[in-house]
């Protein structure tokens, strides 16, 4: 008989100290690696500077006297590339070097090396102008980059600021993970309280709290440096005093079945619904015209989400259900309305809206869901667009009005009890929340359903799908109706809100940004796309409705591109993305692992037999 046996699953222990490496020496550094990661760092300091981002934000203070976040936009680079440079891939069975002085002295070089890329670019201004085709090459951005001190200090302070920074973000790879976290939290609590300033100041005025906010705020915007200190002090011993609570509790109610996890769930949705049904009574005009806004975009996203999430059948066009229900509900309610205007109350239209919108998503849907990937994104967009030219076009003026649009359209009459304008941002909110719950009701009634977990086969491998005797027109139809008819809930709430709609608010730019804030949030999960739209939206701001950082409106599109860009690139399954799509995109790293896991029992076990063997004996 063999003397190999089956082998015993590895320990934790065991299976550490495989992996387990002593760190790398300080200078044995991969210099080739850190010379394009530098090349790439230079231009994007240069691409940075260049798009006027950090004058255009200098204004904008996150500590009095100390940071502004045009400063912050040029200091980001140097930290990134210099906790990247240090990064190695886990893979079980694969050596993992601890990490030590190699990490700090790459980001040391590293950031150098972006910080160089502000000394050229200072140094260029000074000698050469070259306003013409760069029209932010400017003497305004010299003195920016020279803290109004010369050309020559610029070189040096940049050189300096960037090692250091590198060398910070390196340090960090070698903090424990509890320091790293509580430094994380001090950092994101002083620039969240910077960012969220108009909301925190707005609700401290409605809770009559005036006096605390002017003690952490200074009186020209941002935190001072007291109140940076306390925040940061107070948010890091909360950090460190809390560390794996959170953890530990989530785990715990994931653990739970049954009666246990759904009775869990319900008061974990009693208590998000009172704060927000609460939030808007202390809170001014300008947080609930920010909750409105982002509460349309998230019924928005979750009808985008039944699409791409679910379905996976990639709607760029889809901004044309939004126009729909607008203008349905426009035409059916405001005495303005060209043609026809039959004045209906808002619910009795709402009711044709639905109708006339999923009538319209079965005509967008018929003629191309037998489509695929790219062939049906590029149609869905062509759709979208003629939508959008229909209602600007002379041939339907006469219903629609055509440049001109629908006027002096009337508020949500609430049965006869109330009525939702603009001109009350918190009713709207109200309105918006209502059938919000609703979306997230149907969205998580019909995920569970027969017909969503059809859409999730369609969406992992339509011929699969198929071949198992699923329908796949017909299901791929029915996401795009309830797509459309959720859709349409936001359209019909948004021309009561802002009393007009014109086809220039409807451009191919909104499909663009509902996607973008499904895939940041986490296609395929409610909470991500809900999170999506409240960190997209509430911060920068939506295509034409602004967000907490004004300052950011005409950058709003690029920093839309990068987080994109970095999403597919680092977390492809989005902010807080659902199981079941974590494990789609992750499936061959998995089998990866597994496969490696088991090279590395098979050889430690067969090592291990070979040492235990007498002398002699044959296996």
């Amino acid at each position: 008989m063999s003397a190999l046996t089956a082998p015993d699953a590895a320990t934790p222990d065991a299976t550490a100290a495989s992996a387990a490496a002593p760190p790398r020496p300080a200078f044995a550094q991969d210099w080739r690696r850190i010379g394009r990661m530098g090349a790439v760092a230079v231009l994007g300091q240069f691409f940075i500077s260049l798009s006027n981002m950090p004058v255009r934000l200098d204004g904008r203070t996150i500590i009095e006297g100390l940071l502004s976040l045009g400063y912050l936009t040029l200091v980001i680079v140097p930290f990134a590339v210099g906790t990247r440079v240090g990064h190695q891939v886990r893979r079980e069975g694969v050596p993992y070097h601890a990490a030590g002085a190699h990490e700090v002295v790459g980001g040391a070089v590293i950031g150098a090396l972006a910080g160089g890329g502000l000394s050229l670019l200072a140094i260029l201004i000074a000698n050469f102008d070259i306003r013409e085709p760069l029209v932010n090459w400017s003497p305004i951005l010299a003195d920016l980059l020279a803290f109004g001190r010369g050309t020559a200090f610029a070189v040096v302070i940049w050189l300096v600021i960037g090692a250091a920074i590198g060398a910070t973000g390196g340090l960090l790879r070698v903090l424990p993970g509890v320091a790293r976290r509580v430094l994380w939290t001090m950092v994101l609590a002083v620039f969240g309280a910077a960012v969220l300033e108009a909301l925190v100041e707005d609700l401290a005025e409605g809770m009559h709290i005036d006096s605390v906010t002017d003690w952490f705020y200074a009186s020209r915007g941002g935190l001072t440096v007291t109140g940076a200190v306390v925040l940061a002090a107070g948010s890091g011993v909360l950090a460190f005093v809390g560390r794996g609570r959170v953890r530990r509790a989530r785990a715990r109610v994931e653990l739970l079945e049954g009666a246990a996890r759904s009775k869990a769930n319900l008061v974990l949705i009693l208590a998000t619904a009172a704060v927000l049904i609460v939030l808007p009574m202390f809170a001014g005009k300008l947080t609930n015209e920010l909750l409105a806004n982002v509460g349309l975009f998230v019924l928005l996203a979750l009808g985008l989400n039944i699409v791409v999430g679910l379905a996976g059948i990639l709607d760029l066009g889809y901004v044309a259900f939004f126009a729909v229900g607008s203008y349905s509900a426009a035409v059916l309610t405001a005495a303005t309305s060209p043609r026809i205007h039959p004045e209906l109350p808002w619910f009795v239209a709402l009711i044709g809206v639905v109708v006339l919108t999923g009538l319209v998503g079965l005509f967008i849907g018929a003629p191309v869901i037998r489509m695929r990937g790219d062939y049906l994104a590029i149609v869905t967009l062509g759709f979208g667009e003629i939508i959008r030219l229909l209602f600007l076009s002379d041939w339907l003026s006469g219903w629609f009005g055509g440049s001109q649009g629908i006027t002096n359209i009337p508020g949500a009459q609430i049965f006869g009890l109330a009525e939702v304008s603009g001109t009350d941002p918190r009713s709207v909110f109200y309105l918006v929340l209502a059938f919000c719950a609703i979306a997230i009701y149907v969205s998580w009634r019909l995920e569970r359903s027969r017909i969503g977990r059809a859409w999730m086969a369609v969406r992992e491998d339509e011929t699969v799908a198929e071949a198992m005797g699923i329908n796949t027109v017909n299901v791929k139809l029915l996401a795009f109706v309830v797509g459309a008819v959720l859709g349409s809930f936001s359209g019909a709430i948004f021309s009561a809100k802002v009393g007009s709609v014109f086809p220039a608010s409807f451009l191919i730019l909104v499909s663009i940004v509902i996607l973008v804030v499904v895939i940041f949030g986490g296609m395929g999960n409610i909470v991500g796309v809900i999170a999506g739209s409240a960190v997209l939206i509430g911060v920068l701001g939506g295509p034409k409705q602004p967000g907490l950082l004004a300052e950011f409106s005409e950058f709003k599109l690029l920093i839309y591109g990068a987080l994109l860009v970095w999403m597919m690139l680092a977390r492809p399954e989005g902010l807080i993305p659902s199981v079941r799509r974590t494990r789609e995109l992750h499936q061959e790293e998995m089998a990866q692992d597994a496969w490696l896991r088991g090279q590395t029992e098979d050889d430690d076990h067969g090592n291990g037999a070979d040492a235990s063997r007498p002398a002699g004996e044959s296996a």
